[in-house]
């Protein structure tokens, strides 16, 4: 498995990153609630869990962006997207996306998220369903997607 995607000219993904614990506790304070427990809970569970996985991607050797994945059996869980302030709004989190997808052709990949980030997953692709008020006052989505050209492509005979 190739262990980079190069999607630009100064633009790099590379799978299953080794960063620092301060930088991961960087990226991660982006994208969760504000709690340092559960933040370095993630932290750890990232560097001593054989179904988590990091992928980063950089920008002219510099880390701008983290997808953090849970892999299941039957589907990959995007469990954290975490871009640097003035990166976002770029396409990099698609393009992290993107590259996951195409990483791992034959699984869905999941997510789950609040109304903040609903609208991101479905830019993307995903199928958006309502879980409802999860947590008081908080309506969570699971957003699904699937690689339907792979799913086109099975179907008109090409592969």
């Amino acid at each position: 498995m190739q262990s980079y995607l190069k999607i630009g000219s100064d633009q790099l993904i590379k799978h299953f990153i080794d960063v620092s614990d301060q930088e991961l506790y960087k990226f991660l304070t982006y994208c969760m609630f504000p709690n340092e427990e559960r933040i370095f809970q993630q932290c750890k569970l990232y560097k001593t869990s054989e179904d988590r996985s990091l992928h980063g991607i950089y920008s002219k050797d510099i880390l701008v962006g983290i997808i953090g994945l849970i892999h299941h059996p039957d589907e990959i869980e995007i469990k954290h997207i975490a871009i640097e302030t003035e990166y976002r709004h770029k396409g990099i989190g698609q393009e992290l996306v993107k590259a996951i997808s195409e990483l791992y052709p034959d699984l869905e990949l999941i997510a789950e998220t609040d109304k903040d980030a609903v609208d991101f997953y479905k830019k993307v692709g995903f199928t958006i369903i309502s879980l409802g008020e999860k947590y008081p006052g908080t309506e969570r989505f699971k957003c699904v997607y699937k690689n339907f050209e792979r799913d086109f492509e099975g179907i008109s005979g090409k592969a």
